[in-house]
């Protein structure tokens, strides 16, 4: 494959950024602490890319996103990276075994490293280690492995008080920025199924909202995320006016009132029954009889939440792989 690529380096990284799909802090990242790309220099300091050079982190980013770790093929060449990519290859059951430990391990540091950053307020830090993160283990394993028991963490010591809603509204700051950046990344298929997602009134931690729109977006489908805390008329409109197959509302708070079951019936009663209801989060078990009663779907972990989207996807005409931006 190489044989018929340009090996002259002739573009600044603002054209590889927009012909990779790879954003330059971390096309620069790969090429210091892994030489995964090495660039020549003009006169000037400038670095200068090859055409090479811009297969070559198209190739990388489609794998890191698919879960292998950057510094595992970094060094891959151009015909082991398209094998590895293959999808009727498979990784050796040994060093499959081997990578899961290194990811596990990998993402257990950083999220003792990114709880630490937040107890002191260092929201800087903690966008480097998710950075840091991402190269490393790859967009999805970074959310099931660091970002979600990052989050179960912190629920559990909101609810015990060890962590003040200031801890949490600084670090829902650092993830939106983090869940709107890996999103970026992605277009979905033209015939994609539509998701609207957000949290009921009264609900404003959105954590798991934006964990749910991530894990969409990696499915393939096309989201439209509308935040916290909105009444079931807004949510229902949004509906009808992007013609969406599904709603997936986030529920981490329970209550003694009946304005969530409200919520949910008045929701259910406006977007009709060819919009699919589902509802997840750490409190959404506590409204099982209403869910039973309008039909919805309740997720109970994010497998729960995957396996609604395959199922639902194959209802709604299932969207063609997605695909990774590049210009």
């Amino acid at each position: 494959m190489s044989n018929y690529l340009d090996d002259a380096p002739c573009y600044l990284i603002s054209t590889v950024v927009k012909r990779s799909g790879v954003k330059a802090d971390l096309i620069r990242a790969w090429e210091r602490r892994y030489q995964a790309v090495t660039p020549s220099r003009t006169d000037g300091g400038h670095r200068v890319y090859s055409d090479q050079d811009i297969v070559r982190l198209k190739l990388l980013k489609q794998a890191t996103t698919e879960g292998h770790s950057i510094g595992q093929i970094a060094q891959l060449s151009f015909d082991e990276l398209q094998k590895l990519l293959q999808p009727d290859q498979h990784t050796p059951p040994s060093r499959a075994s081997a990578t899961t430990s290194d990811h596990r391990y990998l993402a257990e540091s950083y999220i003792e490293k990114c709880y630490t950053a937040m107890m002191v307020f260092d929201a800087r830090a903690i966008e480097s280690h998710f950075e840091n993160a991402v190269v490393e283990l790859g967009a999805q394993v970074f959310m099931e492995s660091l970002l979600t028991p990052l989050l179960t963490r912190m629920g559990e010591d909101w609810k015990s008080g060890t962590l003040r809603p200031s801890h949490e509204h600084m670090t829902t700051s650092v993830i939106r920025s983090m869940v709107y950046i890996l999103r970026s990344n992605y277009t979905p298929a033209s015939n994609a199924p539509r998701l609207i997602i957000s949290t009921p009134i009264g609900q404003q931690h959105e954590l798991g909202a934006l964990i749910a729109a991530l894990i969409a977006e990696f499915k393939g489908w096309r989201i439209t995320y509308l935040g916290p805390d909105l009444p079931a008329e807004e949510i229902a409109f949004a509906v009808k006016s992007s013609n969406a197959n599904a709603v997936a509302l986030s529920i981490t708070i329970s209550t003694e009132d009946h304005i969530i079951p409200k919520e949910i019936r008045r929701l259910k009663k406006l977007i009709g029954r060819d919009v699919t209801l589902i509802v997840g989060g750490s409190a959404a078990g506590e409204y099982k009889a209403v869910l039973d009663e309008v039909g919805a779907l309740r997720s109970d972990s994010c497998d729960d939440f995957k396996q609604m989207l395959d199922d639902l996807s194959l209802q709604f005409q299932a969207p063609t792989p997605l695909k990774i931006l590049s210009a």
